[in-house]
């Protein structure tokens, strides 16, 4: 039996600024069945893909992508923002509002031809998703996926994610 994850989910309103309606995923992560339901539910819509690297958005991505990669027997990559990573890595920038930003992975987390899914909580523009499927591409990987906890469907971010499957959990139709 499916739980409706969407009553965990807590919104914000005006953080981080005004206008801006921020979904708190904290009230689920403290109730251990829903968290659990996360990672049953994206386990089972990812079973089938032979998934041998899941790659975790920092930093939310990180708490269902370590889970669900012990789940589907595959291994864990952090994606970070620039300088986090010791060893050498490739770098993928993409475009914010105002300006750009970057995320990084290991050169060596990925190899040629690997099934990767790219597991973070909140779908919104789509720009840090697609550059952590370039990043995975740089590195020779297949992205098999990308798995949301929650998408903003106003937003439209699927757009600059058009070429991958895109499975969400809860969707968000208006803010």
């Amino acid at each position: 039996m499916s739980i409706a994850l969407e009553q965990y989910i807590r919104t914000i309103q005006d953080f981080p600024k005004p206008g801006i309606g921020f979904k708190d995923i904290t009230t689920l992560l403290k109730e251990p069945q829903p968290f659990r339901e996360v990672i049953e539910q994206f386990a089972a819509h990812f079973a089938g893909r032979k998934v041998q690297k899941i790659v975790g958005i920092e930093s939310r991505g990180f708490i269902f992508g370590a889970p669900l990669a012990l789940k589907l027997n595959a291994g864990f990559v952090p994606a970070r923002k620039p300088k986090k990573l010791p060893a050498a890595t490739v770098r993928e920038e993409y475009q914010l509002e105002y300006g750009t930003d970057a995320l990084e992975i290991h050169a060596d987390a990925i190899q040629a031809g690997e099934n990767v899914l790219v597991i973070d909580d909140l779908l919104a523009t789509g720009g840090t998703a697609a550059a952590t499927s370039r990043l995975v591409e740089k590195l020779g990987g297949k992205v098999a996926g990308l798995g949301f906890l929650i998408e903003l469907d106003f937003l439209n971010g699927r757009r600059h994610l058009s070429r991958y499957e895109v499975h969400s959990l809860i969707h968000v139709a208006s803010e």
